[in-house]
């Protein structure tokens, strides 16, 4: 007699990757068994990670020196949706001794760098929920007793190729930002966007004297590594390519700011497609393609001061375009078109960085045969409820939520750090609401298409 393979343990929720959204989403649970251990009437829910890189990180190639973050260190992972967690900034700064010095900083925005070793602090003391070193490649569907898509198996690789499964009543995607880059570029050696410059310039090596850089793009990561490059090669020419006629200052005024209030989110999502269009067309100047007023004013001077010293060492090319990158042995050249009046130029450097911005990350991408279960819009992109849920077929009775890639339907935060907290409680009391319906059982349940013993591969 064979036995059969058990099936393996049901999650109440499967998270793929394991950014500051899904690490919020962690605590998130954490507090939530805190409040059920003292209250029956709260369900303890059971949850489960996975992300490929090897340990926490986030936007480690833009951790510059001396820059800060663009948004109130009070919209951390919990503080606007529980003031009293000990999973806050404070408490962070607190747990390091620092609490009194940053106080005395007498600043909102810490340094980006300080806030990546909060966001590591967290994810270290949620560290039990990850499997790091765990590479997402598929979702398969588990049917119940009636033929309905129940629940779900995340299907990742590890390291040595073997891959498991983890299965879930509920996933939720954060699959973070994919860079962007112009159509027909290519990265290489000598090409790079700008998400792995620290690493990059880490490849050239500590001794190099490169003679010069093109940067393209227009907003605050452009901005930052125009300078930073400025400032850390002082023999090297700094080419900076864009399509306006110079850097825009973002919007941070008080009421423009409200964009980013959870209320916002209500009343973009209620919203119609033409009044959605246009809250994103105001508002675009406080977040896209802009900069910090503060760096411009120090981009501006370090350009003036090279004209009177005569080494215009900074090099604005506005209104401009790549028409053209060509490499060789010894560096790149980047033929930079005047959008005005079509004349090119050939710039000679040793290395071209794209910062181009990003993409959010499509859940279609992994969920194979079910994306076709997906209810989507007139232009193609996937249908959002109010609470994160993606809209399904009836065929699907489980949740499938999204952090991130939502801008079409929630609003400019989507992307940023300034709704995370709130939006984990939201999608928390969601799944918490749906944890009482009828749902199939791991014991009735196997994936779609195959046998019942093959559920615990």
């Amino acid at each position: 007699m064979t036995s059969t393979p058990q099936p393996p343990p049901v999650h109440d929720l499967v998270g793929i990757g394991f950014g500051p959204s899904n690490v919020a989403l962690a605590i998130g649970l954490l507090e939530q068994r805190r409040r059920a251990a003292a209250d029956p009437a709260v369900p303890a829910l059971t949850g489960v990670f996975h992300e490929r890189q090897p340990e926490f990180g986030w936007h480690r190639g833009m951790l510059l020196d001396d820059a800060t973050m663009q948004v109130s260190f009070l919209k951390d992972l919990v503080t606007t949706r529980n003031p009293a967690s000990d999973f806050g900034f404070l408490s962070y700064l607190h747990s390091v001794g620092r609490l009194h010095d940053f106080i005395n900083h007498k600043t909102l925005f810490p340094l980006r760098a300080e806030f990546h070793a909060y966001l590591a602090w967290c994810a270290g003391r949620v560290a039990d929920q990850v499997r790091y070193s765990s590479e997402v490649v598929g979702v398969e569907p588990v049917r119940d007793s009636a033929g309905r898509i129940s629940q779900l198996d995340v299907i990742a690789r590890a390291p040595d190729g073997s891959r498991h499964r983890s299965r879930g009543r509920n996933i939720v995607f954060a699959p973070g930002l994919t860079p962007r880059l112009p159509e027909g570029a290519r990265l290489s050696e000598r090409v790079w966007h700008n998400e792995y410059l620290l690493q990059s310039l880490e490849r050239i090596g500590p001794g190099a004297r490169p003679r010069g850089f093109v940067v393209v793009g227009a907003g605050q990561s452009a901005a930052e590594v125009v300078e930073h490059l400025y400032r850390r090669f002082p023999g090297a020419q700094v080419h900076a390519v864009f399509s306006r006629f110079g850097y825009s200052p973002s919007d941070d005024s008080p009421f423009a700011n409200r964009i980013f209030d959870p209320d916002a989110v209500d009343a973009f999502y209620g919203a119609s497609a033409e009044t959605k269009a246009g809250i994103m067309d105001y508002h675009r100047n406080t977040n896209y393609s802009v900069v910090d007023p503060d760096l411009i004013d120090t981009l501006y001077q370090a350009a003036y001061q090279d004209k009177v010293k005569g080494t215009e060492r900074l090099r604005f090319h506005n209104t401009s375009r790549v028409a053209g990158v060509s490499e060789g042995p010894d560096g790149v050249t980047v033929t930079v078109e005047d959008l005005a009046s079509g004349k090119q130029t050939p710039v000679a450097a040793d290395y071209l960085v794209y910062a181009t911005g990003y993409r959010p990350g499509d859940p279609r991408d992994l969920l194979g045969d079910l994306a076709e279960h997906v209810v989507c819009d007139a232009g193609g992109r996937c249908a959002v409820q109010r609470d994160y849920r993606l809209a399904t077929t009836d065929e699907i009775t489980c949740g499938i939520y999204l952090q991130g890639g939502t801008e079409h339907t929630h609003g400019i935060s989507s992307s940023l750090l300034s709704n995370v907290a709130v939006r984990v409680g939201e999608i928390l009391d969601a799944i918490s609401a749906r944890t009482a319906e009828p749902a199939g059982t791991a014991e009735s349940a196997a994936p779609a298409g195959a046998p019942a013993e093959a559920a615990a591969r």
